[in-house]
């Protein structure tokens, strides 16, 4: 059951109602609703008008997931108090919660996310932490599951959740003949990164950081330890962590680790070397290391990863 409102961002609501309706056609048995508050139609942040199945009142007393999308003025969303007791309500009768994007502000106003790890779009995530400081918000992962509560990223995130609950609910397989029927990857793990970390900063204004950050997207098995980071960009170490976290909104450890992961993930998805010699290759040195890291960020293994990447993208290349 998804909850739609105006303003409400269009793919939020669309991006699942078609994995859910397209799993359908391969076994699954879901009751895709779309419901407003008056049960009317609703202007989306696009402009476009899309029709709901009706008011609250006609869906059944138990409900499977309920979905919560979000509206770029996430502000107005929150102030809506009606729209927030629907989703209170809602939630108690639901087996579980899901948002998409700014969707998350409205659970958090609901205080479904007290005291849980949430994820939103990159953007958002300083303001959700700074709103609703019982919130645990993590702005990188592509979404995140927190016992019967998951939150995603922005947009096209919410197709990635929405194939993890069909995975979830009737298996791989129907899952992936999803996937490849939409033609998405099936490969997002919840805990990837939402975007590359080698992209992820503005340009950087201190050129030791620049310096850096080239020093290792350009080596990432290189040895880049603290000092020797620091090193190479002519300022000490404290300096370094100090603008790092400035300018990059990470610390320089983290920085490496996640332009490593990112080495391993395009290792194992294309390349034929064993998870130890990727291991080596990407700079972790071992391939528990890589395995430990794998689990940590993107909740699988480095041998799940590359079997679930490979099934999707095989497929669409025949």
């Amino acid at each position: 059951m998804i909850v739609a409102f105006d303003g409400v961002q269009l793919l939020d609501v669309t991006g699942p109602v078609e994995v859910f309706t397209t799993a359908n056609h391969y076994g699954a048995d879901y009751d895709v609703r779309v419901v407003s508050l008056a049960g009317g139609a609703v202007a989306t942040s696009s402009g476009l008008v899309i029709s709901a199945d009706g008011a609250p009142g006609a869906l059944p007393r138990r409900l499977g997931t309920l979905l919560v999308p979000g509206r770029r003025d996430w502000r107005s969303a929150v102030a809506d108090t009606d729209l927030v007791a629907l989703v209170t309500d809602l939630s108690t009768r639901a087996k579980r919660v899901a948002s998409v994007c700014a969707g998350a502000f409205v659970l958090a106003e609901a205080g479904i996310l007290d005291g849980r790890r949430a994820a939103t779009h990159w953007e958002l995530a300083s303001q959700l932490a700074a709103a609703y400081p019982r919130v645990r918000v993590d702005g990188h992962p592509v979404f995140v599951r927190d016992g019967h509560v998951a939150t995603s990223a922005g947009i096209t995130a919410g197709i990635d959740l929405s194939l993890s609950l069909v995975e979830e609910d009737w298996g791989a397989d129907v899952a992936r003949d999803v996937a490849r029927q939409l033609v998405v990857f099936m490969a997002r793990p919840g805990g990837q990164a939402q975007f590359s970390a080698r992209l992820a900063p503005r340009e950087p204004r201190h050129p030791a950081v620049r310096r850096v950050m080239d020093r290792v997207t350009a080596d990432p098995a290189g040895s880049h330890t603290l000092a020797t980071l620091a090193d190479s960009g002519g300022v000490s170490v404290r300096h370094l962590e100090r603008l790092f976290r400035t300018e990059v909104g990470m610390a320089p450890g983290r920085y490496v680790e996640s332009v490593r992961v990112e080495a391993a993930q395009t290792l194992l998805a294309d390349g034929t070397g064993t998870v130890e010699e990727v291991a080596r290759q990407a700079g972790f040195g071992s391939s528990e290391s890589l395995r430990r890291v794998f689990q940590h960020t993107l909740g699988v293994s480095p041998t799940v990863y590359r079997a679930r990447f490979r099934s999707t993208l095989g497929d669409r290349t025949r």
